[in-house]
């Protein structure tokens, strides 16, 4: 997959990071980070120019978490409702999940990005809990923003040495994505034992 995308890339340029970022965004297996650090990789060789590259990385992201948003405002709540009983999805666990996200759940959006596997549900979690569109854009182009820079840069800057660093980062993005997990699974059980 890696090399296939490193192909498309190499071949069709700027259009192939722009889309494979939005289907990978929207969720299809696409490995994200290791098509931006590529992407720094080629701007390092001169293959690809910085700017339009950059924007089409940014653009790419914005439009893939966009389209997640749209697709759990439009469908993700009526679904909820519709079949939320069969799985103890009461009204009142949907509020709380809303306050939640109201709370500190924007961050996600900004910060997601950064943890393999959490980018994918962020938005669809914004778009059921109704987070309105401009508190949406600010939260997740600016997440948008900064990955794609982190992840361009250090392909540019690594050079080289680009594939064996990534692999090495993704092994440790997960490792941190499965601790924080933990982490809240324990924070919740917690909770639950402190309320008995």
């Amino acid at each position: 997959m890696v090399e296939q995308i490193g192909q498309w890339i190499s071949t069709y340029g700027y259009p192939a990071i722009f889309v494979l970022l939005v289907f990978g965004i929207v969720g299809l297996p696409v490995p994200d980070e290791t098509l931006l650090t590529f992407t720094g990789y080629l701007i390092f060789k001169g293959r690809l120019h910085l700017l339009p590259a950059f924007f089409s990385a940014f653009t790419g992201s914005a439009c893939g978490i966009t389209i997640s948003y749209i697709l759990g405002r439009t469908f993700g709540l009526a679904l909820i409702h519709r079949y939320g009983k069969y799985i103890h999805l009461t009204e009142e666990r949907i509020q709380y999940a809303h306050n939640w996200f109201e709370r500190v759940g924007r961050w996600g959006l900004t910060f997601g990005y950064f943890v393999p596997g959490v980018r994918h549900f962020t938005a669809y979690a914004a778009g059921m809990s109704c987070l309105s569109p401009p508190e949406f854009a600010a939260f997740a182009y600016s997440g948008a923003f900064l990955w794609a820079s982190a992840f361009i840069s250090l392909g540019y800057f690594l050079g080289e040495r680009w594939e064996s660093t990534s692999e090495e980062i993704h092994k440790y993005l997960l490792l941190a994505t499965g601790l924080a997990i933990l982490a809240g699974l324990l924070y919740f059980a917690w909770r639950k034992w402190r309320k008995r």
